[in-house]
């Protein structure tokens, strides 16, 4: 009894000191997620709204070529990718999460106020040209309308830029401001984030499927005033859902610079590389400061990482929505009945691991490349052969497959991201996931223009050329798979020595 009576003092203790660090209340776990997730999901149905129609806008609005617009939105992707890694910074070392949002919030609301004008206001943009079927004659429309000044230019580029700065602020902050509201040194509350990171990539991907149907059809049917207008209420909306709840937010203080720390461990590591630990030495020990709750995660002691139908017509904007909607369909069910039972199986309290969830994934994305290029391999045969157009509901068999890709390893990937960090860099943890998709857009750039390249040469035609006739893009699939096999087998590598 007297033993029983000390722990439970013991974990009074460390609960004590877990709130005083994070400046907390109580935790209020799900009861603050329709807040945080409500702002979150408001947020993307605004910024998913504006660019997921983009290239469009600025081919018919700002008259810009093929080239020029891909180039200045690119441009954007990219920025707002790597914009986390510096919103991650100064969030965790100086401002905090809660403020980092509030801050990311409004500058996001900002940029979308602008995008708005430069639809609704006529001197932000070129004197309007007759629009034709973009299909077949808007190559020629363009290059004879008006092309956008350069104020016109740099309002437009402003709007952009409060978006990156909005990304910058949120991305890395969203997730890790959710766990912080679980209280971690419970079973309940570990079970609750777990869960927590399922929904949130359910919530994007449902906000995906919106914006690519609803919000594209209102901009292209009804007008581009509109089309705007609506994501940038859906913004008002977020930032005061996301005030709504601060009576209930759990608010951990930033630390100081997470690079500052690094450099100490690195000249700490240099100093002492000639000490040998002494046996039996029990995890945490060397820790500084001590560990002093469940709740503090910790980077682990280890010595393996000693080096660092035929007459619908489907918009083409709108098919990728099979891959989001399976995915908000699958997330659910995964985590309500399969789960469970697989804790069951496993007694792994999260069913299987982390990593076994990133390689099933790998193994979904492979496949759904593989059926991609078997269709295309068809769909070819029968407008060369048989001069007859395939539906495009071929393509739901591998959208369906991605999105399974997706479910098990972009939402392992992020979880894993946020759990493998130590506290004060769980924000920079989350930036990492979005700068992995920043590389992985230019790395396909450069793919494509080398296979472009190199099989154009002697005369043949290329592999991707515009013709999808007499181009290959079944075998530019095959080779994606091929090196998603050679990814498979590093990753097998890895995980196994991680």
């Amino acid at each position: 009894m007297e033993t029983t009576k000390k722990l439970s003092e013991n974990n009074e203790e460390e609960r004590d000191i877990i709130m005083v660090k994070s400046n907390i209340r109580k935790h209020q776990g799900w009861k603050s997620m329709p807040y945080i997730l409500g702002n979150e999901t408001f947020e993307r149905l605004a910024t998913f709204g504006v660019i997921a129609n983009f290239m469009v806008y600025l081919r018919r609005e700002y008259h810009m070529d093929t080239v020029s617009a891909a180039s200045l939105i690119n441009v954007y992707f990219g920025v707002s990718n790597f914009a986390p890694l510096l919103g991650a910074f100064i969030s965790d070392a100086y401002i905090g999460r809660f403020s980092s949002i509030a801050i990311g919030s409004l500058a996001s609301f900002l940029g979308l106020v602008t995008l708005t004008l430069t639809a609704s206001v006529p001197s932000l943009k070129p004197e309007s040209c007759p629009y034709i079927d973009p299909v077949n004659h808007i190559q020629q429309v363009v290059n004879s309308c008006a092309k956008p000044s350069t104020p016109q230019l740099g309002v437009l580029i402003l709007g952009l830029g409060f978006l990156c700065i909005g990304a910058g602020c949120i991305r890395p902050c969203s997730i890790p401001f959710g766990v912080d509201q679980f209280d971690q040194t419970t079973e309940k509350g570990r079970r609750g984030i777990s869960s927590y990171y399922s929904w949130y990539y359910t919530s994007v991907s449902l906000v995906v499927v919106f914006t690519q149907t609803v919000v594209v059809y209102v901009q292209d049917s009804v007008s581009w005033v509109w089309g705007f207008g609506i994501p940038t209420c859906l913004m008002f909306c977020s930032i005061l859902l996301f005030f709504f709840g601060t009576r209930l937010y759990v608010y951990v203080e930033p630390e100081e610079s997470v690079f500052s720390n690094i450099f100490r461990v690195l000249v700490a590591a240099f100093k002492k590389r000639h000490l040998e630990l002494p046996d039996g030495v029990q995890e945490g020990t060397f820790y500084d400061p001590p560990v002093t709750g469940a709740a503090v995660s910790k980077l682990p002691l280890t010595d393996q990482l000693r080096h660092i139908g035929r007459d619908f017509l489907i918009p083409p904007g709108s098919i990728a929505v099979v891959t989001m909607l399976t995915l908000g369909i699958w997330v659910p069910i995964y985590d309500r009945l399969v789960v469970p039972k697989l804790r069951k199986i496993t007694k792994h309290e999260e069913g299987i691991s982390l990593l076994q969830r990133m390689g099933i994934g790998l193994v979904l994305s492979i496949l759904s490349i593989v059926i991609a290029g078997l269709v295309e391999q068809r769909r070819r045969d029968m407008a060369n052969n048989d001069h007859k157009n395939m539906s495009i509901l071929w393509l739901i068999p591998q959208l369906s497959v991605m999105g399974l890709s997706e479910a098990f390893n972009t939402i392992a990937q992020i979880e894993f991201f946020n759990k493998q960090f130590p506290d004060n860099m769980s924000s920079m943890a989350n930036s990492l996931f979005y700068c992995s998709v920043s590389g992985a857009n230019y790395l396909s750039a450069v793919l494509v223009s080398m296979v472009h390249s190199l099989t154009g040469k002697n005369g043949k035609q290329d592999w991707l050329t515009d013709d999808l006739n007499q181009g290959r893009v079944d075998l530019f699939y095959y080779l994606l798979a091929i090196l998603g096999c050679l990814n498979l087998v590093y990753f097998v590598v890895v995980a196994k020595r991680y």
